[in-house]
């Protein structure tokens, strides 16, 4: 019968009614740009992350531009990240005028391997941005302590990860700052780009709410140069009546996890090399769930033919991107990142899916390595 990576008709369709009583609100009030329903999303946000403040942005990449910038991070300076992420961590860091340093990652979690980031800090050093890649926080302690020895702050890339969880602390609380992404594709999406910056901290939450009206709250009155990073009101709606959904579509993710667990072990899976993903933190949210698998390439096209939905995340690993190679990094120089961006394929996994169509993806996955 086929199975989609992703429903989102399927999940509108439970929240109709709700989305558009609130986006006819927004046009009865015909405020559009930020707004009492961005400050009401705001404040929804900060108590759903365990935190004091959050500020609605224009998307997810821009919440990690919005923060290097608030940080005073630009030319001649260096974060420390991974390479195996979505374009937008690395690419932030060169459009503030930073250099990415990066770390290669721990195979199991895929998230930056927290051991090789003392040595990647230098005198340029001005912040450590850890991913929360496919919805499971990166090991955050030593990462945390590192960042306190050296006097450079935290920023956590959470755009795949909101709800997500490591000892009870939810991803976005424990950095300087927590970068958020509504793309409609992400666990709580809105209709169109969208994103949100936490923070624990009043003075940085000041300068992030200037910063996304060009640097100033009075109009024509610019303390710095900002950006025009505001949250749209229509965009904030969607995402609060999401938010009211978010904790069950999580769980619904999870059990799926659990399902897809049980039945590629029964089929033998395991043994013909494929690896489940396995759950280091609390509380993993499955953004995505990733497999690692033998002839990725030939797997991928026959569960295309079979109608299976799947992909590839991510297939060239940062410091390999052309557009990067100023860097002067080669091949074999992140050798864990190299081999996820070979094996990984993520399949379907939203809430939405019935045990059959998730049995529909395992016989398809099976029939491959039969």
């Amino acid at each position: 019968m086929g199975v989609p990576l992703l429903d989102l008709k399927a999940q509108y369709r439970t929240i109709r009614e709700e989305i558009e009583r609130e986006i006819a609100e927004v046009f009865e009030s015909q405020y559009y740009i930020l707004g009492p329903k961005v400050s009401e999303l705001e404040a929804e946000i900060a108590a759903y992350s365990r935190v004091k403040h959050a500020v609605g942005v224009s998307s997810g990449t821009d919440a990690l531009l919005i923060a290097l910038m608030a940080e005073g991070i630009g030319a001649g300076d260096e974060v420390v990240t991974t390479p195996f992420t979505f374009f937008a961590t690395a690419g932030s860091i060169h459009r503030v005028g930073a250099r990415p340093v990066f770390v290669d990652i721990d195979p199991v979690t895929f998230n930056i391997d927290p051991s090789g980031i003392e040595a990647a800090i230098t005198d340029r050093t001005r912040a450590i941005l850890p991913v929360h890649l496919f919805g499971q926080m990166a090991n955050m302690d030593p990462i945390l302590e590192l960042a306190k020895a050296h006097g450079i702050p935290v920023i956590e890339d959470a755009a795949q990860a909101i709800g997500a969880e490591d000892k009870g602390r939810r991803a976005g609380s424990l950095g300087a700052y927590g970068c958020f992404s509504f793309f409609p594709s992400k666990n709580l999406g809105g209709a169109g780009d969208g994103g949100i910056v936490t923070t624990q901290d009043d003075a940085r939450h000041e300068i992030l709410v200037k910063m996304r009206v060009h640097g100033g709250v009075q109009m024509y009155h610019h303390e710095f140069v900002g950006g025009n990073f505001r949250l749209d009101a229509l965009q904030a709606a969607v995402v609060k009546v999401k938010l009211k959904h978010l904790d069950g579509w999580t769980e619904g993710r999870r059990k799926n996890a659990a399902i897809y667990d049980r039945l590629f072990t029964e089929a033998g899976l395991i043994e013909q090399g494929v690896v489940l993903p396995k759950v280091v933190g609390s509380r993993h949210i499955f953004n995505q769930y990733t497999l690692r698998v033998p002839n990725r390439d030939d797997l991928v096209e026959h569960l295309k033919q079979r109608g299976v939905g799947c992909s590839v995340y991510y297939p060239v690993p940062m410091h390999l991107q052309q557009c990067f190679r100023y860097l002067g990094h080669k091949q074999g120089d992140f050798p864990e990142s190299e081999r996820a961006a070979n094996e990984v394929v993520s399949l379907p996994i939203y809430p939405e899916l019935t045990e059959a169509q998730l049995e529909e993806v395992v016989a398809a996955v099976a029939e491959f390595y039969a």
